[in-house]
């Protein structure tokens, strides 16, 4: 999958683990880790439909306020958004992620 980032913070925590940036930088380590490991679930996928297959994902298009979006678990508490898109041929490799949020809250 074709991944890109909205937010440099997250693109940041991603790749160093880090931040500066006060939305993320709080993070237990343990939800950084976690992250990272979804982010490699992503960019391993050839495509959207094989998010399906990794159950403790939760793959879910959003509804409601979110619709339009897609989300993983990072963990039961955190939730990683991001908007799905088609390439040329109709399958769906393209992911803009969008941000890390606290489940209900």
């Amino acid at each position: 999958m074709i991944i890109e980032f909205e937010d440099k913070a997250l693109e940041d925590l991603f790749t160093t683990g880090t931040t500066n940036d006060s939305r993320y930088n709080k993070l237990p380590q343990g939800v950084v880790k976690s992250y990272v490991k979804v982010m490699n679930y992503l960019l391993a996928a050839g495509r959207i439909e094989n998010l399906y297959l990794i159950n403790s994902l939760h793959y879910e298009k959003k509804k409601g306020d979110l619709a339009g979006l897609d989300a993983v678990w990072i963990n039961r508490q955190y939730r990683l958004l991001f908007k799905s898109s088609p390439n040329e041929e109709g399958i769906i490799v393209n992911a803009l992620i969008k941000e890390i949020s606290k489940h209900y809250e």
